[in-house]
């Protein structure tokens, strides 16, 4: 998962409501075999009944949105640092025809991300419903990512899979960096949920939202399936390991995130350093001096005390990393994975972006310092020389490394619920937006080697960004391919159906995953567009699993 800087992409409270009958808003279910099974219609209208009162929506070709809606109180004045409450109720209809502003962060690279965003009136979701469609819809739950210090859900526009897979989908925002995860004693003392972790039970409360209105846009709320990639992929492992979780989902995706959040005492650590930072390590009355800061003070000192999430509260009274293992979490099936070059886009931000590309003895700097008493066996394994350079060097030790402790969450998880791994590798692919868009002007850009990096699944299953990329058509063919998997495991808890190519279920002793890649069809040769994805079983040496092992990786 990536560090924010300027790059991104990169339960305690339940609100306590029940949903709520749609008021005659919902379209009468004729008499035939869909009534017959008590199965309800999309609505007929864009005013929906919700359980704070009524929104209205906006229709689009295929589909209608509703944006922006709050699905807990605006987290200021004293409710900064708390867990989230539930939103007041309102008379009339709200307008859900614009996203809420997304919540406080940091400028970046990422297109419509130039300028700082000091909003914290964010926690709003966004539900996306395709046309046509009868009968109670799967839903799938989004947490974008972004290194738990940007993004938004408006990121992704989700509706290509909603209208080819019949399933609704809802994105949300939730609170990022110190303002979702600072963990000091002070906030422990005041309550003893939420230090830590206020942007993750966020997450939680937009999911007690879904449960509590979407059967009124049409939705199933027995068939919740939660997502996420990088840190929305680490936010779904956290809520697979949360007891408070319990019941709010019956499926999971993780893509590209890992399964570790740190501890009490790390969160604590830097929590201390942020306060000191900030400028309040001296006060009397540290929570005061702190709900006292402007949104401008709280981002500029996270830029250079960051905080991140940590263990704590009964919502998350263990790290995902033991808690599965043990089989200490809700047991559902779980579809999980990573792309073929994960790290190669990290060196390139921390490095090549910056107009400095490593050298030898920075790459021999930087081993030592992450691998510690290893260092030395993995700088034998991995020389310098052996590489084009010593980007790549790096990126391949990272690359190695993070997929053996991937490979191994997904044994563990094998162990009690049906799971699913994938390697996306589309080495062709384009670049997601940010990195397409800088190699339009940057020649330094178009020559690294990016392979297929952290993001560039992405846009195989959304409009991500608000950007088109020059997909070819063997790759549109594997955007379908992706799509129907997905949907499919978001509808069942398998991916399998159609006439897509059989997906095992993963174990530590096959190792068998899908290898998720198109095709590379001559124009010429007359043969149709094609996704060339098929199962492999040699993920652990293609990423030198072996050795990482030998070294307790």
């Amino acid at each position: 998962m990536k560090p924010r800087m300027s790059f991104r992409r990169g339960a305690a409270a339940a609100l306590g409501v029940a949903a709520l009958v749609a008021l005659g808003l919902m379209s009468p279910v004729a008499a035939d075999s869909d009534s017959a099974a008590g199965r309800t219609a999309t609505p007929a209208s864009t005013t929906v009944q919700t359980a704070q009162g009524k929104v209205r929506g906006i229709s689009r070709t295929g589909y209608d949105a509703w944006l922006g809606i709050p699905y807990a109180a605006d987290p200021t004045g004293k409710l900064r640092w708390q867990a989230p409450r539930p939103t007041a109720r309102w008379n009339g209809v709200r307008d859900a025809t614009k996203f809420a502003d997304r919540c406080a962060q940091a400028a970046g690279w990422d297109p419509g991300y130039e300028k700082a965003t000091l909003t914290e009136d964010c926690l709003a979701l966004n539900v996306y419903v395709p046309h046509g469609t009868r009968g109670s819809l799967p839903v799938l739950v989004w947490i974008h990512g972004g290194g738990f210090t940007g993004g938004a859900g408006q990121d992704t526009n989700p509706r290509k899979l909603a209208q080819s897979q019949h399933a609704i989908v809802v994105t949300v925002n939730y609170r990022l960096g110190a303002l979702g995860y600072l963990n000091l004693p002070q906030l422990t003392r005041e309550s003893a949920d939420g230090s830590g972790t206020f942007g993750l039970l966020d997450q939680q409360a937009a999911l007690r939202w879904v449960h509590a209105n979407i059967e009124n846009f049409g939705g199933d709320a027995k068939n919740v399936t939660i997502a996420g990639q990088s840190a929305g992929g680490t936010s779904v492992c956290a809520q697979l390991a949360s007891p408070t979780a319990k019941g709010l989902f019956s499926r999971a995706i993780i893509m590209s995130g890992t399964c570790a959040l740190q501890s009490a005492a790390a969160g604590q650590t830097q929590s201390a350093a942020f306060v000191q930072q900030i400028g309040c390590g001296t006060a009397a009355d540290v929570l005061a001096c702190l709900r006292a800061k402007p949104a401008a003070d709280i981002v500029a000192a996270q830029q250079k005390a960051g905080v991140r999430p940590s263990v704590g509260g009964a919502a998350f009274p263990a790290d995902p990393e033991t808690a599965v293992p043990a089989g200490d979490f809700n047991r559902v099936p779980v579809l999980l994975g990573q792309v073929n070059n994960e790290r190669a886009l990290f060196t390139f931000q921390n490095y090549d972006y910056l107009g400095s590309p490593l050298t030898a003895a920075q790459y021999e700097a930087l081993v030592k310092s992450t691998y510690g008493t290893d260092a030395d066996r993995v700088l034998a394994e991995y020389p310098v020389t052996k590489f084009d350079s010593p980007d790549t060097a790096w990126t391949t030790v990272q690359n190695d490394s993070t997929a053996y402790t991937r490979q191994q969450t997904e044994a563990q998880l094998a162990r009690y619920v049906p799971t699913y791994a994938y390697e996306f590798a589309e080495s062709d692919t384009p670049q997601f937006a940010s990195i397409y868009l800088i190699q339009q002007k940057s020649e330094a850009a178009r020559n690294f080697p990016f392979g297929a990096t952290h993001v560039d699944d992405l846009g195989y299953l959304w409009e991500y960004l608000g950007q088109t990329l020059p997909y070819s058509d063997d790759q549109l063919e594997l955007a379908d391919q992706m799509t129907q998997y997905w949907g499919t495991f978001a509808r069942t808890g398998d991916p399998n159906g159609g006439h897509t190519p059989n997906w095992p279920t993963y174990s530590a002793a096959s190792d068998a995953m899908m290898s998720l890649s198109a095709c590379d069809s001559a124009p010429a040769s007359g043969n149709p567009p094609a996704a060339c994805s098929k199962v492999f079983h040699d993920f652990g040496t293609e990423h030198n699993a072996k050795f990482w092992k030998s070294i307790g990786s």
